[in-house]
C-alpha cells in the first residue's frame, strides 16, 4: 500500500510563465484513494485526480489555489477563466468536477457561477475563494448554491472541503440514480398490471359466461353437488372479473394525466350520487355537502376517489341508516377534505393497513369486494401531490381525509347543501 507521504505532493514552486496556469487539460480521469487513507487534517480525500475549473482574475491566486490542493493531495487537471462567457464556453465543452471562483472580479462574481450552472441544468459543486467574506454574505451565499466558501488566508482547508462537496455531489448522483430507476421500475410494472389484466378479461368473461349458462341450463337436474360445484365456479368467475377490472383501474391511476382541468367537486359529487342512488335508495343513505371547492384534477379519477369512499361508507354501515358528510378546508393553500360516516369504524391498529391493496379486514361472506377501492384512492389522492388517511373508532364510523395542494377557481360553482 502506498504511504500518505507518496502521495501527497511537495509544495508547488513558483512557475516563471504564470500564463501556464490557464492552459486547458485535456485529461479528466478519477482515480480514488484506498479507503481509510487521511491527508492529516481529519477528512478522507475522496479523488486524487480531479478536472477543476477555476474562475479567477489573479494569477498568482491561481497558483495559490492549486499549491493548495496538491498539498492536500488533489492533482487537478484545471481550466481558468476569468469571465462569464469564458465560463460558459468552458462548462458547454468539458465535464468539471468542482468549480473554484472567486468572490469578487471585475464584472461579476463568483456566485453568478451557481445561477449559471443552475440555467444549464448542470450539478457542479461551486466553492467560494475569497480574500474576505463576512458570516451573513457567507451564509448568503450557501443558501443561493454554492457548496462552501473558503477564505484565502485558509487555504490549506480547501482540499477537505473540495473533498466533502465531491462526496455530497456523488450522494446526489446515486439519490437521482435511485429514483431513475424506481421511476422506470413502477412503469415496467404498471405496463405489467395494464396489459395483464387487459388480456385477462376476455377469457375470464367467457369463464364466466358458460359457468352461468351451467347453472341456468342444469340447476337442479344433475345433483345436490354438481349444484353446488356450478355455484362455486359463478362465483369465483365472477369474483374474479371483478378483482380484474379494479386491478386494471389501479393501473390507470396518473396514466390521463394530461387530462387534468378546472374541475368542481359539486358536480362531480353530482355525478357519485347518481350513479349510486340504487344503493343510496336501498340503504337509505343521507350524502350531504356544500360548498366543495374547485380543482385543476382528472374529473374521472376524482370521481372514482369520491365514489369509492361514499360506497364504502354505505357499504361498511351499521345497523342506522347512513350519513355521509362530505366537507372541505382551504389551509395555507391546500384543500383538506373529508368524507365522514356514521358506520361500524375501523380499528386504529388497521388505520395504515386499510390502503394497502387486497388486504382485507372482513371476509367475502361478511362484505363483498376485492380489497383495491381504498388502495385506488390512495393512489389518485398520491398522484395528486397529497396524501390521504382515516381517523376512526369501531363502532363510531370514520372519517377519511385527503389534502389536495390545489387552488380553488374564482366564481366557482357552489351549490346549497344537497340531500
Amino acid at each position: 500500500m502506498q504511504t500518505q507521504q507518496n502521495i501527497l505532493a511537495p509544495a508547488m514552486p513558483r512557475h516563471a510563465d504564470l500564463d501556464s496556469l490557464a492552459s486547458v487539460q485535456s485529461s479528466c480521469a478519477v482515480d480514488t484513494l484506498p479507503n481509510g487513507l487521511h491527508d492529516g487534517r481529519g477528512e478522507a480525500n475522496v479523488a486524487r485526480r480531479l478536472r477543476v475549473l477555476v474562475v479567477e482574475d489573479d494569477p498568482s491566486d491561481v497558483e495559490l489555489v492549486l499549491h493548495a490542493l496538491r498539498t492536500g493531495g488533489i492533482e487537478a487537471d484545471r481550466d481558468v477563466v476569468q469571465t462569464p462567457e469564458e465560463f460558459m464556453q468552458c462548462i458547454r465543452k468539458n465535464n468539471y468536477s468542482i468549480v473554484l471562483a472567486d468572490y469578487k472580479l471585475p464584472e461579476w462574481n463568483g456566485l453568478e457561477t451557481v445561477e449559471i450552472l443552475r440555467r444549464e441544468g448542470l450539478d457542479v459543486p461551486v466553492i467560494l475563494v475569497s480574500g474576505a467574506l463576512g458570516e451573513v454574505k457567507a451564509v448568503e451565499c450557501i443558501k443561493q448554491g454554492a457548496a462552501d466558501y473558503v477564505l484565502k488566508d485558509q487555504l490549506p482547508r480547501l482540499a477537505d472541503v473540495v473533498g466533502r462537496a465531491i462526496r455530497e455531489k456523488q450522494l446526489r448522483d446515486d439519490h437521482r440514480r435511485t429514483l431513475n430507476e424506481l421511476a422506470r421500475s413502477n412503469r415496467d410494472l404498471e405496463q405489467f398490471a395494464y396489459v395483464a389484466s387487459h388480456d385477462l378479461q376476455e377469457p375470464l368473461r367467457m369463464v364466466a359466461t358458460y359457468t352461468q349458462l351451467l347453472a341456468e341450463r342444469y340447476q337442479g337436474k344433475i345433483d345436490q353437488n354438481a349444484d353446488k360445484y356450478i355455484h362455486y365456479a359463478v362465483d369465483g368467475a365472477l369474483r374474479m372479473q371483478t378483482l380484474v377490472k379494479d386491478l386494471l383501474a389501479y393501473s390507470r391511476v396518473g396514466r390521463e394525466a394530461s387530462e387534468r382541468q378546472q374541475t368542481d367537486c359539486n358536480l362531480v359529487l353530482q355525478s357519485v350520487i347518481a350513479n349510486l342512488h340504487p344503493l343510496i335508495q336501498e340503504s337509505g343513505a343521507r350524502v350531504m355537502y356544500a360548498n366543495l371547492p374547485t380543482l385543476m384534477a382528472n374529473r374521472s379519477e376524482l370521481l372514482q376517489l369520491f365514489q369509492n369512499l361514499i360506497g364504502n361508507a354505505i357499504k361498511f354501515r351499521s345497523s342506522a341508516p347512513p350519513e355521509i358528510r362530505i366537507s372541505a378546508e382551504d389551509k395555507n393553500g391546500e384543500w383538506i377534505m373529508s368524507v365522514a360516516d356514521n358506520g361500524i369504524g375501523i380499528a386504529p391498529e388497521h388505520a395504515e393497513t386499510v390502503f394497502v391493496i387486497f388486504r382485507r379486514l372482513h371476509t367475502h361472506e361478511e362484505y363483498p369486494g376485492s380489497g383495491i377501492g381504498l388502495a385506488i384512492c390512495k393512489r389518485i389522492v398520491e398522484e395528486q401531490g397529497g396524501h390521504i388517511w382515516v381517523e376512526s373508532q369501531p363502532g363510531k364510523g370514520a372519517k377519511f381525509n385527503f389534502i389536495l395542494p390545489m387552488k380553488r377557481e374564482r366564481g366557482a360553482y357552489e351549490p346549497a347543501a344537497q340531500n
